[in-house]
């Protein structure tokens, strides 16, 4: 009998099994890493441990992998399927050395020399028990229970205390066809092998832990001996006329007031409240991209999340997210209106620091919370900051503001050695719980002051709400930015440190309108927003239900035939499942007559689901836009819908936050499918099919507001060409609520001021406004949108427009 089926080492293992529970990073190996179940596979561990193995084991049954009790069996060699670089640390005495480990590595390299189409996947497995990262004053506790290399009874005591926060991270497979090939098979190679391994398990815990903890009171005394806030408190003190001992006071004040108080042991106990709220509230949490964050933690990056902002949940969702996955939860700058008992303090406990609304030039609030916050990236802490400043009412992104990532920037420029990497989240829902709320504040009802009570009223109203949607975006990485974008900017700053260059306000601008892009770029089409845009582009917000799952399916065609872009993610299954999804979730209804079924949306729900469209309505808009021009045009040609398309993409993009990297590409791709799918078809010019028209009729109807939108804007730009920006908001937003008001239109940012100073911007730059020697454009766009319109809706804009003029 092997010592690992022996009677003591089953009976350990039994034991072991009732303690632990053990977490996998990456929840799928196989879908996420390049792991080939038709290869041989070997697992490399930093350190020999029998309880380690054994909760290796567990794991390895669960996804199908090879047991690590199992043998490899190769070409006459039996080897362990488990190659440790370090032996097991006794109770007493020095560790044995790493002489084994070596000579394993070699006796597999030399096997692919004997066999040339052997490939043995060398696979690193980390494990974690607990995952505390420890302090820069570490208590015994830590000593104890955290040692990267414990002895037999540490590690008894960490599987008793720990063993419900063990965690099993595998890494990429490592190819030894590739190493032999390459780098040849002798002692050199595999010690150079048992190098990198080492490197590779030490960044893969401070991936998982994040840096030590600072001492609260310890940073505050740090930072006040910083030239910046010593300067700072100096010109307080002159300037308010006290005593620079009161200055420093009311600096260690607005320090108390934003920092965070991170504890591990809070973020354990959240975790399982968090495990149990989210499978009350969510049937499954969906996420995407994971992996690319983990490698930019793993290459030693600064780690800056900018998602989207929706609702509350956003905050305890992305942590607790990042936590499963094997990263830090990072330290999130939160409003300060957030601070209130019991929530402020235990928020920043997890990890949340405050911050205020206005700065009202408030230049030692200024000076502080810069330096709090380059002490946070110095240290090497994740940070989350929400870059639409509040949660968006409308469920499209809102514009940017853009402190947050100035000062970010700035941080940047004072030299920060690490790359500092900004990853936009795309954060969606099946259900927004604040929804309701929302729409009473756009209708004019005072936003309510959040409060313990406020909280427990939404507590009360908890219940499975669907689906949650965690997609990360394309990484921007801030000295790769600023090169692109400045290449002399190193050379600037050594010059003049401390003049503000001039560049820099444009790219804060820049980066902030390409983050906003990037999050909108990651966007999930789940069965709730799909269904959203169908039901609401129908004329009574009602569809025979075969109707509506013809129409899903052609959506989820388009969606996944010409992605939008590689990044967003699309709910699976077929329309039918997706309708299914949508009554279950209490979104619309079905009446049934003899006919068959009818899907509609209540007209109580019907703003609501305007905000689900919302989320996704940039990835139908330019096929939308395409199938207005063939419904509205009898015949009509690629190139002239190319031209359209090419005169409302600006505002589209300036709008939507779109980032279609090659629109007529795409154009031309969509329409492709339109003629495959049965839709079109295509002579000398494109026609739209009789027997399909009802299709590209609701397909149109997802941009028809906004192309209203644009016809009010043109139409009064066209009349009066002199017209200044803020009377071109003003009246746009009277018009509109007259054409809401005569055509029954409720969707909320129909109405929204915000978006029509958005458009009169863009509508600056792109030269349209104010300039006579834009006149014939401003008519041509005028005549492509009129002739998109319905003619009741055309009447109207264009007769209040000649009467007001």
């Amino acid at each position: 009998m092997s010592t690992q089926d022996s009677l003591w080492y089953r009976t350990l293992r039994w034991i072991q099994k009732k303690l632990v529970h053990t977490i996998v990073v990456p929840q799928e190996p196989f879908a996420d890493l390049n792991l080939d179940a038709a290869r041989p596979l070997v697992y490399v561990m930093k350190t020999e441990s029998v309880s380690d193995i054994a909760a290796l084991s567990e794991v390895t049954a669960k996804f199908g992998l090879p047991s690590p009790y199992e043998p490899l069996h190769v070409n006459g060699l039996s080897s362990p399927r488990v190659v440790c670089l370090e032996g097991a640390k006794p109770l007493f005495g020095q560790r044995q050395g790493n002489e084994p480990f070596l000579n394993a590595f070699m006796q597999l390299l030399s096997v692919h020399k004997q066999k040339p189409e052997l490939d043995i996947q060398l696979v690193p497995v980390s494990l974690y028990w607990g995952r505390t990262p420890g302090k820069e004053d570490d208590s015994m506790r830590a000593a104890l229970l955290e040692r990267e290399n414990p002895t037999w009874l540490r590690k008894c005591l960490m599987i008793l205390f720990l063993g419900r926060h063990n965690f099993v991270q595998f890494s990429n497979a490592v190819s030894l066809r590739y190493m032999a090939d390459e780098h040849g098979t002798d002692k050199r190679i595999a010690q150079k092998l048992a190098r990198v391994a080492r490197v590779h398990f030490r960044r893969q815990r401070k991936v998982m832990t994040g840096p030590a903890l600072p001492n609260r009171q310890a940073m505050f005394h740090a930072l006040l001996q910083s030239d910046n806030l010593k300067k700072a408190i100096a010109e307080e003190a002159a300037a308010k006329k006290v005593s620079e001992a009161k200055a420093r006071e009311t600096a260690i004040g607005y320090l108390d007031e934003i920092a965070a108080d991170y504890s591990d042991s809070l973020v354990r106990v959240a975790e399982r409240m968090l495990t149990w709220l989210w499978n009350k509230l969510y049937s499954g949490i969906n996420i995407r991209g994971a992996e690319q964050v983990r490698q930019l933690h793993h290459d030693g990056h600064e780690i800056v999340y900018v998602p989207c902002h929706r609702s509350h949940m956003d905050y305890l969702l992305l942590s607790y997210i990042l936590y499963y996955q094997g990263m830090v939860p990072p330290h999130i700058a939160a409003g300060i209106n957030l601070n209130f008992w019991p929530a402020g303090p235990l928020f920043r406990r997890g990890g949340a620091f405050f911050i205020r609304r206005s700065f009202n030039g408030n230049k030692l609030y200024t000076a502080v919370f810069r330096e709090y916050l380059d002490q946070l990236f110095a240290k090497g802490y994740s940070v989350e900051y929400f870059t639409e400043g509040g949660r968006s009412r409308t469920g499209r992104l809102l514009a940017p503001k853009t402190g947050m990532l100035a000062m970010t920037l700035n941080s940047v420029l004072r030299g920060i050695e690490r790359p500092v990497t900004l990853v936009p989240v795309y954060l969606g829902y099946d259900h927004v719980m604040e929804v309701a709320t929302y729409h009473k504040e756009l209708s004019g009802k005072k936003k309510q002051k959040e409060s313990l009570w406020q909280v427990l009223g939404i507590i009360r109203k908890l219940r499975n709400f669907g689906q949650g949607y965690v997609n990360f975006g394309e990484p921007i990485t801030l000295q790769s930015f600023l090169s692109d974008r400045v290449p002399e900017w190193r050379g600037a700053l050594d010059e003049d440190p401390d003049q503000k260059p001039s560049w820099l306000t444009p790219a804060v601008n820049a980066l902030a309108n390409q983050v906003m892009t990037r999050i909108n770029n990651a966007a999930a089409a789940s069965s709730v927003t799909l269904n959203s845009l169908v039901l609401l582009a129908s004329e009574q917000n009602a569809l025979e239900r075969s109707q509506l799952e013809r129409q899903l399916d052609l959506y989820l065609k388009l969606l996944k035939q010409v992605p939008y872009t590689s990044y967003i993610s699309v709910a699976e299954g077929n329309g039918h499942q997706l309708v299914e999804q949508g009554l279950k979730l209490n979104k619309f209804v079905q009446h049934s007559d003899a006919l068959g079924d009818i899907i509609a949306i209540e007209e109580h729900q019907a703003i609501s689901l305007t905000y689900y469209r919302n989320n996704v309505i940039h990835l139908m808009v330019v096929p939308s836009l395409i199938a207005s021009c063939l419904v509205h045009h009898e015949n009509i040609g690629r190139e002239e819908i190319q031209a359209i398309v090419a005169e409302f993409y600006p505002l589209l993009r300036a709008e939507l936050f779109m980032g279609i990297d090659d629109v007529p590409a795409y154009v031309d791709a969509v329409l492709d499918q339109l003629i495959e799918d049965g839709l079109v078809t295509a002579n000398d010019t494109l026609q739209a099919v009789n027997e399909r028209i009802n299709q590209l009729l609701l397909l149109a109807g997802i941009i028809s507001e906004t192309l209203q939108r644009y016809g009010i804007i043109f139409n009064l730009l066209a009349a009066k060409p002199h017209i200044e920006r803020a009377e071109l908001e003003n009246e746009s937003h009277l018009l509109a609520s007259r054409l809401g008001a005569l055509h029954g239109i409720t969707a909320p940012e129909f109405y929204d001021k915000k978006l029509y100073g958005t458009l009169s911007s863009k509508l600056k730059e792109l030269g349209y406004l104010a300039q006579e020697s834009q006149s014939a454009d401003v008519v041509r766009i005028r005549d492509h949108v009129n002739g998109l319109l319905r003619t009741t809706v055309r009447q109207t804009i264009v007769d209040t427009v000649a009467k007001e003029s």
